[in-house]
């Protein structure tokens, strides 16, 4: 008999304390400082291990023109020395007490991940005061820094087909709203950030009223009030970022470009289509449809276009947005296959949703993915951190985690098809191509 996504969300809890624990929201601690830092706790005894995600409003969507870039470029200088951990002095520490550390910027968010193991939580709470009360912003050490990151933008055009393509579409999707640069910013403002930018921007960005902090594993939430108290209470709050006020006006007609890249040794194509911001009621719709046409072997784009050697891979993207942006489509085509193939390829299986709609078989098993996708990572402290923050932030409250399987349940054939005729439409597409010569016929 065949199991609904409710069915299987019980089937799951039982499986296991760690999988009963995350469909429990009286698991969650969540309280919030004087200084408007929100933290929130998730006990885990399972390991001796612990992990602080601190979660900052602030992405290449709160830059402008002038200064793009300059998000990503603190999650480099994060790591270059504060008043009492000087420069390597971050990793070192954090090292020594057995732990380790990353980071990543998005159009939306900067996020710092720690690991280790939690006898070492007074040291981690330690590091990051530091580093957020008095970051040194050091003139020898940004230039060093800028180097870094045009290096950085500069291999990743150079290496990455996706990369290089997505920049240009997404300066010709956006024609107002900062979602048009990359995250990783534009050539030339590398170069012209003053330091005055970049005081006023870490001041304003990284003050704790613009923090949202996950902690996960062997803590209990008294432990983690005491050392809140203790090191980032004292951190003042500072006036609310100005507000993002641009609103991307609705496209009106298909806009194309063309990227010529000598190294590509076949075309890639990219479609792009706006799609509301992830909070929307759409969102769901949405995803599930994004997980018919590229997860697995039977999806759509497999079957149609790799199964038919018309493209190497086909996958889809939608990124989580504070404000509308884009889904995308994405193919590779073979070797001897045109650029106009391929995209007259990808362009028929999204039409095919929109006038056809989907199987209710195709509609189940995507379901059932994305529950045991939501489950796998659902199973460890770092799942669980990093999906705790995420709902708080892009979905308004990270109760909404909990709502996210009934929400996914109830999406029906017919709200994918909706979606589909409501935002997979040549009015709303950008298509990019990428190839080393533009062909002749197009």
């Amino acid at each position: 008999m065949k199991k609904t996504l409710i069915a299987l969300l019980a089937a799951a809890a039982l499986a296991g304390p760690m999988a009963a624990s995350a469909t429990d929201a009286s698991d969650i601690k969540s309280f919030t400082l004087d200084n408007g830092m929100k933290i929130m706790v998730l006990p885990d005894s399972s390991i001796p291990n612990a992990n602080m995600y601190l979660f900052w409003k602030v992405g290449s969507r709160n830059e402008h023109p002038g200064i793009t870039g300059i998000s990503h470029f603190f999650e480099h200088m994060m790591f270059n020395g504060s008043k009492k951990y000087g420069p390597k002095m971050f990793d070192r520490t954090m090292e020594a007490a057995g732990g380790a550390n990353n980071a990543y910027t998005t159009e939306n968010v900067t996020v710092y991940t720690d690991w280790f193991p939690s006898n070492a939580l007074e040291t981690i709470f330690d590091l990051e005061a530091d580093r957020i009360a008095h970051l040194d912003i050091d003139p020898k050490m940004v230039a060093s820094e800028r180097n870094v990151v045009a290096s950085e933008r500069t291999t990743g055009l150079e290496n990455s087909n996706w990369s290089a393509l997505q920049q240009q579409v997404k300066g010709v999707a956006f024609l107002a709203h900062p979602y048009s640069w990359s995250v990783i910013g534009h050539e030339s403002d590398i170069q012209a950030w003053t330091q005055q930018d970049l005081v006023n921007y870490h001041k304003t960005y990284y003050a704790p009223n613009n923090a949202v902090v996950v902690i996960a594993g062997d803590v209990t939430e008294a432990q983690v009030k005491q050392l809140a108290d203790k090191y980032f209470a004292p951190i003042p709050a500072q006036a609310p970022p100005a507000a993002i006020r641009t609103v991307e006006p609705p496209q009106k007609g298909e806009r194309r470009i063309f990227v010529k890249k000598e190294s590509a040794s076949t075309p890639n194509v990219m479609l792009a289509y706006h799609v509301p911001a992830t909070k929307d009621p759409d969102y769901y719709a949405l995803d599930l449809l994004t997980s018919i046409l590229s997860d697995g072997n039977s999806s759509r784009l497999s079957q149609a276009l790799v199964d038919q050697q018309i493209a190497l891979g086909a996958e889809t993207y939608m990124p989580m947005a504070f404000d509308p942006n884009l889904l995308y489509v994405l193919g590779v085509a073979a070797p001897g296959v045109s650029a106009k193939t391929l995209e007259q390829a990808l362009i028929a299986q999204v039409d095919k949703i929109a006038t056809d709609g989907v199987t209710q078989q195709e509609l189940d098993t995507a379901k059932n993915i994305k529950l045991m996708g939501f489950y796998r990572t659902m199973e460890t402290i770092n799942g669980k951190a990093d999906t705790v923050g995420t709902y708080e932030l892009f979905f308004g409250s990270y109760q909404k985690l909990f709502d996210a399987p009934k929400a996914y349940d109830q999406v029906t054939v017919a709200d994918v098809q909706r979606v589909a005729k409501t935002y997979l439409q040549r009015a709303n597409r950008t298509v990019g191509v990428l190839a080393a010569e533009e062909e002749s016929d197009q």
